[in-house]
């Protein structure tokens, strides 16, 4: 084991550096202790090639020039942030794998065999992957494992979330993760009971139905409600985001814990030590 490892700083890579979370990801690994902001890029032909990303980022300039080579983040870092988009972050799987590094996934909208790809690059890297990198979201997660395993069928489940206009994924990762955390607390599997979307004449609603509302508008961080419906009463978990800061906080923390873990596939629950029933 090299000196630095035991007693110096986990050198962290970001990708898709230029964008507003790669920016907010730069200032959270740059304010926490035990971390060194190494290596950044974004894809070829991106305005931000060869600006600072401290300048970048308003955090000051840096000296660290935004890339184009994902490859060679991979090689100046020992985990990788990556808050991009499905197709990228396939690539970047790979280029861990071959690496064996570690890759912190904050992309949702994965396709199954996306996420499969992902599974496969776990065999050679530790990859930390969530919808939602908040500590907040996950334990949002566990909680409506726990209340729809308590309350009977007659509560009706509805997810809503709501976030800025520029997300192009629906359902969001995360309500989807809500949605699959509600089915196992019943003991059924999501894609058997999920309504996805109503319109028009709909009829009345399915026994056991899980159903998901999608609101776009502004600039929203994330908010993610969890209904449980019943005649007389209903109970509602919520959780609001008011900054992106808390995702990268999220991330930064997911990076620092898997370091010295063995090749695998985690996510946040792992990283906080939630309970899985």
């Amino acid at each position: 084991m090299e000196f630095w490892r035991e007693v110096c700083m986990l050198r962290i890579g970001l990708v898709g550096a230029a964008g507003r979370m790669g920016q907010t990801l730069a200032a959270e690994v740059t304010a926490t202790a035990g971390c060194a902001l190494v290596a950044a890029c974004e894809r070829p032909g991106h305005a931000a090639l060869g600006q600072d990303l401290g300048t970048l980022a308003g955090l000051g300039a840096l000296g660290l020039t935004i890339g184009d080579d994902a490859a060679a983040v991979f090689r100046a870092a020992d985990a990788v942030l990556d808050f991009t988009a499905p197709a990228a972050t396939v690539a970047h799987a790979r280029l861990a794998a071959a690496a064996g590094r570690i890759l912190v996934v904050g992309t949702t909208g994965l396709k199954p065999e996306e996420d499969a790809e992902l599974s496969a690059a776990a065999t050679r890297a530790v990859i930390v992957q969530a919808p939602n990198m908040s500590v907040g979201v996950n334990l949002l997660v566990a909680l409506t494992r726990r209340v729809a395993a308590i309350l009977g069928t007659e509560y009706d489940i509805e997810i809503v979330e709501m976030h800025h206009k520029h997300k192009v994924d629906a359902p969001s990762g995360t309500a989807l993760a809500l949605g699959r955390a509600a089915a196992a607390g019943r003991g059924v599997v999501l894609e058997s009971v999920a309504d996805r979307g109503r319109d028009g004449l709909t009829g009345a609603r399915k026994a056991g139905a899980i159903g998901f509302a999608a609101l776009r508008g502004g600039d929203v961080v994330g908010e993610h409600t969890v209904i449980f419906a019943a005649p007389g009463e209903r109970v509602e978990l919520t959780h609001k985001a008011t900054a992106r800061g808390i995702f990268a906080r999220g991330a930064v923390r997911a990076a620092l814990w898997a370091h010295g873990k063995p090749a695998g596939r985690y996510d946040l629950a792992d990283v906080l030590g939630l309970p899985r029933e």
